[in-house]
């Protein structure tokens, strides 16, 4: 059997079952968050268990590395819809150790991309036409380092509500362990507002 069909046969009973219904808020949500986290498989279900997030307490968004790379990009215009639609109030970018985009390096995933099939001549014409392949692949050397520079993108947004708390954390992906490395309600209370 093919992985889809595998997919949709378990989602048939899971839907005739009513398995669904334990994935209900249970409560209101009073958490108001939205979380920047790694795609890694290893924090699907640790992630929510550290923070003690139930469904609907949070909106996650995953990708690879937790890196915020483009102020406007689709990453920061979900935390910005979190936040003026989806009643969020504080954003947290979340890495981790054992990252697999530390160390990465763009000159070789460009190599991969061509032994898997894609054709020379296209990443030519994308490189010169503008995209900046070591920028759009990049991954980090320190994750701490990477966390407090998403930080900063999200913290220096010109949309971002004035007096939203922007948080650094790095999770340990085999226990759950937190380490607060930015306090957003300590940069709100040292920093000065002006008014223009």
């Amino acid at each position: 059997m093919r992985r889809v069909d595998e997919i949709l046969a378990h989602n048939r009973a899971f839907v005739e079952n009513r398995e669904y219904e334990q994935y209900w808020p249970a409560k209101p949500q009073d958490k108001r968050v939205v979380i920047v986290t790694c795609m890694d498989a290893r924090l699907t279900e640790l992630l929510p268990k550290a923070f003690n997030i139930h469904s609907g307490d949070a909106k996650i968004i995953k990708n690879a590395g937790a890196i915020i790379t483009a102020p406007f990009g689709n990453i920061m215009r979900s935390i910005l819809v979190a936040l003026y639609e989806l009643n969020a109030n504080e954003v947290i970018i979340c890495g981790h150790h054992d990252c697999g985009m530390t160390g990465i390096d763009p000159r070789k995933v460009v190599g991969h991309m061509v032994e898997r099939g894609v054709p020379k001549h296209v990443i030519h014409t994308l490189h010169h036409s503008g995209v900046d392949f070591d920028r759009w692949l990049t991954g980090f050397e320190d994750v701490k380092s990477s966390v407090e520079k998403s930080v900063d993108i999200v913290r220096q947004h010109p949309l971002l509500p004035p007096g939203t708390p922007v948080h650094g954390m790095i999770i340990d992906p085999t226990n759950g362990k937190l380490d607060w490395v930015v306090d957003g309600y300590e940069y709100l209370a040292t920093s000065t507002t002006v008014d223009l």
